[in-house]
């Protein structure tokens, strides 16, 4: 004897019909949008446009829509619906003259399961994200951010480097790791008031050191155990932590990387940095921040490598705080936005040589530094990275230090390295090997 269905098939049909009529209907919701807002590809349902994006090369997929929408693009990643900023100009109005308009965040639920939106740069805006600000910039200054404190820490770290660079006797090796140790040491020092030897195993156990840091750092918590509403607690100070540590080694060690790359691939630019540092500190003497404004090639090649390497080519995502207008286009609260940054580092109608790696991007004809207002690797507006100042600090010192000292060349019997971008959440070069000569 056969057991019936559990439904009819005729019922089953139905069920299945209205959820696909259900779904629809989101979609259509979703999808309806103000007459004036930006034209994108129409998304399909549940999916959105997520077919029509190469996650692999996020930024390429972004400048193909830009040729075919302009400057000011929707998109629809899955439900979510986000608007692409093109060009320095929409970047500009949308993050800074229109800067509380695009200040919050979207939420993100892999992040919020890690706890990442209760530190300060994926927390939404509001209050709370004012607080964990004003307390990471005034606790960076506190530690030393632009005075002569920190410039000493760097330039002690810059120094640890630079002996294991020697310890390599001229031999081929890859400079990821010490790098990246070099510059986690900075941030380590101004959060936990000490360095790491290279080989110490504490760079292992920094997850547990953080939450101790957390437990041990109560003042904030002590100013406001009375004020139920407030952001400082054990927790969020943590997260505060983890997101000064990681943007705080990360972009910089990228960068350093990228300065070493473009060295080596680029001999003669090399030698006239090396001919600007004998000139103005010598190579006896330990280099200052001073000596920044006395070295302006030096300073436009750092700058360019910033440009060229591109380390961030989309910013973190923003949000519509409010209803806005951004080019014309009418832009409602709660829409994702997204800063394509390498639509104004690589525009060929700001830099001579977008895909190209020319210093003299950042010189006038009589070689002194310039300044440019499309350079913007840091970001804009209100969410510009908090630790702009001691990433610029960190890339003078430790690449002058570097450059003051050795002579890098692409190791005898390799292939010449690849100067073109991993794509991950940033741009970091491929992995390549370097020799180092002491002058």
């Amino acid at each position: 004897m056969e057991l019936p269905s559990v439904l009819p098939i005729g019922d089953a049909t139905c069920i299945g019909l209205a959820i696909v009529l259900f779904c629809l209907l989101i979609h259509w919701m979703k999808n309806k949008k103000a007459q004036n807002y930006p034209p994108g590809p129409f998304p399909l349902p549940l999916v959105g446009n997520t077919f029509q994006l190469d996650f692999n090369n996020l930024p390429e997929s972004l400048d193909q829509l830009r040729k075919q929408y302009g400057n000011v693009f929707s998109l629809q990643i899955f439900f979510e619906n986000s608007v692409v900023l093109n060009g320095y100009d929409a970047i500009k109005e949308g993050l800074v003259t229109k800067s509380e308009d695009t200040a919050d965040r979207p939420s993100i639920p892999m992040f919020e399961h890690l706890g990442m939106h209760k530190g300060i740069a994926f927390i939404g805006y509001g209050q709370h994200w004012k607080e964990q600000r004003r307390f990471a910039l005034q606790t960076l200054r506190n530690f030393g951010m632009g005075k002569k404190s920190m410039e000493e820490r760097i330039r002690e770290e810059a120094g640890y480097l630079c002996a294991a660079f020697q310890a390599n006797d001229g031999r081929p090796f890859d400079p990821f790791m010490v790098i990246t140790n070099a510059v986690s040491n900075v941030i380590c020092a101004v959060i936990f008031g000490d360095r790491f030897e290279y080989s110490d195993s504490s760079f292992q156990r920094m997850i547990y050191l953080l939450k101790k840091l957390a437990e041990l750092e109560t003042k904030p918590i002590t100013q406001n155990k009375d004020n139920p509403s407030s952001s400082f607690t054990e927790e969020t100070l943590l997260h505060v932590i983890a997101d000064l540590f990681v943007a705080g080694t990360d972009t910089t060690s990228n960068t350093l990387r990228w300065s070493l790359l473009m060295m080596i691939l680029h001999p003669h630019i090399q030698k006239k940095v090396h001919e600007e540092i004998d000139s103005v500190i010598g190579r006896g003497r330990l280099l200052t921040i001073e000596d920044h404004s006395k070295m302006p090639y030096t300073n436009a090649v750092i700058h360019e490598v910033q440009r060229f390497g591109n380390i961030l080519p989309i910013a973190l995502l923003h949000m519509t705080y409010r209803n806005t207008n951004i080019q014309g286009f009418d832009i409602p609260k709660g829409t994702t936005i997204i800063p394509n940054l390498t639509s104004v580092l690589k525009d060929k109608n700001i830099w001579k040589k977008p895909y190209q790696f020319y210093p003299e991007h950042f010189l006038d004809a009589e070689g002194k530094f310039v300044k440019n207002e499309a350079f913007i690797p840091f970001s804009a507006g209100r969410r510009i990275c908090v630790g702009e100042q001691l990433a610029r600090m960190d890339l003078f010192i430790f690449f002058v230090s570097l450059l003051q000292r050795f002579e890098f060349r692409i190791p005898n019997d390799q292939p010449y390295p690849r100067h073109d971008p991993v794509f991950t959440f940033n741009f970091s070069p491929h992995p390549f090997q370097v020799c180092c000569e002491e002058r």
